[in-house]
């Protein structure tokens, strides 16, 4: 038994062709103007999954990025307030053995001269101390105050003691603070209360600086460890920050060989569908001859 085959089916599949031949060039058209393969799920279900997995790795790195900048913010700081201190302990050093000294300067109002400016190198030291970074001072721990030390005596340490950590990788975490008591000393024997001693010896017991020069070197030595100790995680979160930077470039090409055209190639199929869906219609002219319709016009 034969089939029957009208005009009407020869028309019906002619269309259809010639609608797949457009639904073609117009998936290759809008990959062309996006740029992209993958405009839908559907397009890609694999590719899709796996570029959802690399914007998620991508997005994590990214945040890993910002918390080794924030991590180097603090710990920058701290290296430039630990190391403004140092000059201006080695100058109440220079004015201790000055103190020490019995020669014919080492008189009351002269000894009066040098006690005064302790207080002020102790003073501009509890403003070091004080140091903030984004409003929050890098020695105070956890507190949500704006101080570390209290500007007037005693000069206690006000903060919250704690660890401020940030996150920099997988299973990775950089402490950024320092603990002031380690960097300061603690209370009633921090590095202020010392230099208030120093300065009520120069005025009245100038034979007994020999204690707080000891004591003076102490904590010049334990400034010079934890800036040590500053630099080597600087130094980590940097290392991180290089690395992480490599990894969003390699995830990025890795999402890009799932999602992103090939250019030329895309181009070159557009061109060859507009050329085949030209050849279509000639071939359909030919193909569709003419009905009775077309005479009873």
């Amino acid at each position: 038994m034969q089939n029957r085959i009208t005009e009407s089916s020869i028309s019906a599949r002619v269309l259809s062709g010639l609608q797949a031949n457009l639904n073609k060039m117009g998936r290759l058209q809008e990959q062309l103007s996006s740029g992209k393969l993958i405009a839908r799920p559907s397009d890609s279900p694999t590719g899709t999954v796996a570029a959802m997995r690399l914007r998620t790795d991508i997005r994590t790195a990214e945040q890993y990025a910002r918390n080794i900048d924030d991590g180097l913010g603090w710990l920058s700081t701290a290296d430039q307030t630990l190391t403004g201190t140092l000059p201006q302990l080695n100058r109440v050093r220079d004015l201790v053995l000055q103190g020490k000294s019995t020669g014919a300067a080492n008189t009351v109002d002269s000894r009066e001269a040098l006690a005064t400016e302790v207080e002020q190198i102790r003073d501009s030291l509890i403003n070091l101390a004080n140091t903030r970074y984004l409003d929050r001072p890098i020695f105070g721990g956890t507190t949500t105050g704006t101080v570390a030390f209290d500007a007037s005596s005693p000069y206690d340490f006000t903060g919250t003691p704690g660890v401020v950590e940030r996150r920099i990788g997988d299973n990775a975490k950089v402490q950024v603070n320092l603990d002031a008591t380690e960097v300061f000393g603690a209370n009633g024997n921090n590095m202020f209360t010392m230099l208030t001693d120093i300065a009520d010896k120069l005025r009245t017991a100038p034979e007994s600086l020999s204690s707080s020069l000891d004591a003076l070197d102490n904590t010049r030595t334990t400034i010079t460890t934890q800036l040590a100790e500053v630099g080597a995680r600087y130094n980590r979160l940097t290392t991180m920050r290089d690395t992480g930077a490599e990894r969003i470039i390699t995830l990025k090409s890795q999402l890009s060989d799932f999602e992103d055209i090939d250019l030329p190639n895309t181009i070159m199929e557009v061109q060859l569908q507009q050329t085949a869906y030209q050849a279509a219609l000639a071939a359909t002219a030919k193909v569709v001859q003419t009905s009775l319709v077309d005479f009873l016009r």
